[in-house]
């Protein structure tokens, strides 16, 4: 069993967004996420499922042309494929980021490369 919580990860960047891997498995990853206001994660397509759920602060997912205002307390489901990312509005956001299965470091590309050059949607 892992067993921590958000104030025990709780670590910002002022360059990017923080993901502090809480648990992997060969089917699913979780990360806690920790966004200062207008950090992200660039959109990106992997072939997993992630589920978000939003701790604090408000923010934009994006899932496939459609972007969701969000804010606590509210969950968003993006299937395998489809283009997704995280944005954090106005304040810092935290959430909790499960993906099943976890995605390959080749999934991550336009993280990488949407991180580098300061782009959302870098696709």
């Amino acid at each position: 069993m892992v067993a921590t919580d958000f104030d025990a990860e709780r670590t910002y960047d002022e360059d990017q967004f923080t993901a502090r891997e809480i648990f992997r498995s060969e089917r699913a990853k979780a990360v806690l996420g920790f966004f200062e206001p207008g950090q992200f994660i660039p959109v990106h397509a992997p072939d997993s499922d992630v589920v978000i759920t939003v701790r604090t602060g408000r923010g934009t997912i994006k899932d496939g042309e459609r972007e969701h205002d969000v804010s606590e307390g509210d969950v968003v489901a993006v299937p395998a494929g489809e283009a997704r990312g995280v944005r954090a509005e106005g304040k810092r956001l935290e959430a909790t980021l499960v993906t099943a299965p976890p995605p390959s470091d080749a999934d991550h590309q336009l993280v990488r490369e949407g991180l580098r050059r300061g782009e959302f949607d870098p696709r």
